[in-house]
């Protein structure tokens, strides 16, 4: 059930005008080239024979590039326009709208050099750029930039830009049409998770349901034997050390695992929000926090507490950084230091983020259940390192969607606690908690070992309509 990402496909546009040097495009062309094969993305572009150096100058070159991305729609992930000289700002624009497509847009622009000022040599794309950008402001056609205003296709600053890129536009495709599976209904006293399916709907997110009744019966009705079991119990003892748990609740929680892929793999869902407790704990005698970590470091993150947006975060985080994202609450102060808090949950961590990870009971539950109908929480620490959080919430009262990111750091200062938990430092963070409480947004944030913030606000601000707060 592991989520593999499928190859990046960019289209390409060479702008073009005739009065600056066109064999500028041949280059730029085999310069694109050979580092879309080093990154194993896969161009859409025109031909040299459809025009001059399959650049784009007419509005008759920007028919013929409508219907190349017309003809690869389903397929393109982003397009890149690359101005080798000054470009026609008019043609690069209409090839975008008259195609219809609407995926992120890079604009890259190459520099001068110095000892090539004259006419045969000149690109003037410095100006190009500015009046390119000018016009697909006018059109709608929102669009990314480089980090220096021009630069060299080959060099290192255009290669990160368009690492960047990759990932914004992975972000903003998976956005797109993803399936989150609520399992179970939130707690009852956990108004906070509340959210607004249709707010989703409109953006392209769909929540599938399921009661956990239908689980339950699902898991009764498993025979033993089943052989899916034993691939589940091995992915939840590789995950973490099982030694303290009993042999009978390693095999409800295999099973409880087979069922929930298999209506995960059924429904075609891409993250889970599931009901954790108490019904599970009354019921099974298990906790689900095990396969939720297995789950989220398969990059198919599982949220607590039915929080669908909550998982909605944390699948975004994962896109935006392939590496696992696991959710917390924003739990306690750490002493005096205001830059400093805890964050902390049962123990739904992905193990692979954390140092010495190992099964346990959830205690805290355990106080109304008994800890040993707890049993599957995973217990370890955050390792130290980089810090990319997220959220995602709906605002019913101003109709919007809205989200706040930024970054910070795991750090390993010593805190005497259990369950699923870590210290992190964010520069004026009293400032960020004065906002997530000012603008109603939850307990519960995305994290995960990154440094993912600018590609998550600009992926969500600029392409998805999501106003996205980035705090620094």
């Amino acid at each position: 059930m592991n989520r593999t990402m499928e190859q990046t496909t960019l289209a390409v546009l060479f702008g073009n005008r005739n009065f600056f040097p066109s064999y500028l495009l041949e280059e730029a062309r085999a310069e694109v080239l050979s580092l879309f094969e080093s990154k194993n993305i896969k161009p859409v572009m025109l031909s040299e024979s459809d025009t001059q150096y399959g650049g784009v100058e007419t509005y008759k070159d920007a028919k013929l590039a409508a219907e190349l991305l017309k003809k690869h729609k389903e397929e393109i992930d982003g397009i890149l326009i690359v101005l080798p000289n000054f470009g026609d700002e008019k043609a690069l624009a209409d090839s975008i709208r008259l195609s219809g497509i609407q995926v992120p847009v890079l604009v890259q622009a190459v520099s001068d050099d110095l000892d090539k000022m004259g006419l045969a040599t000149r690109r003037d794309s410095f100006c190009g750029k500015i009046s390119l950008c000018n016009n697909l402001r006018q059109y709608g056609i929102p669009y990314s930039l480089t980090t220096q205003h021009v630069c060299e296709l080959s060099g290192d600053v255009f290669e990160k830009d368009l690492d960047k890129f990759e990932s914004v536009c992975r972000v903003v495709n998976k956005m797109k049409g993803c399936r989150v599976g609520a399992i179970g209904a939130r707690p009852a006293s956990f108004n906070t998770v509340r959210y607004s399916e249709k707010m989703l709907e409109r953006m392209g997110v769909t929540v599938e349901t399921i009661d956990l009744s239908e689980i339950f019966a699902s898991v009764d009705s498993l025979e033993d034997g089943d052989l899916r079991i034993e691939d589940k119990m091995a992915l939840l003892k590789a995950n973490a050390d099982t030694a303290e748990i009993g042999d009978d609740k390693l095999l409800t929680m295999a099973k409880l695992f087979v069922v929930i892929s298999q209506w995960i793999i059924d429904n075609d869902i891409n993250t889970t929000a599931i009901q954790c407790w108490t019904s599970l704990q009354k019921t099974l005698g298990v906790n689900v926090c095990s396969i939720m970590s297995v789950m989220s470091g398969q990059l198919i993150p599982s949220a607590c507490e039915v929080d669908v947006m909550g998982a909605l975060s944390m699948y975004a985080l994962s896109m935006a950084s392939l590496k696992p994202a696991s959710i917390a609450d924003w739990n306690n102060n750490f002493g005096d230091d205001r830059d400093k808090c805890v964050l902390f949950h049962c123990g739904n961590f992905a193990t692979n983020e954390l140092e010495n990870p190992f099964m346990s009971t959830a205690d805290i539950i355990g106080t109304t259940v008994g800890c040993g109908n707890t049993c599957g929480a995973i217990n370890g620490r955050m390792k130290a390192g980089p810090l990319t959080y997220f959220r995602l919430s709906t605002d019913d009262f101003s109709g919007q969607v809205k989200a706040y990111v930024g970054q910070g750091k795991f750090v390993d200062d010593e805190l005497d606690t259990v369950g699923c938990r870590a210290v992190v430092q964010v520069d004026q963070l009293e400032g960020l908690l004065a906002y997530i409480c000012e603008n109603g947004f939850e307990h519960h944030v995305a994290m995960n070992h990154s440094s993912s913030g600018d590609i998550l606000q600009e992926a969500f601000t600029k392409y998805l309509n999501v106003e996205c707060y980035q705090h620094s």
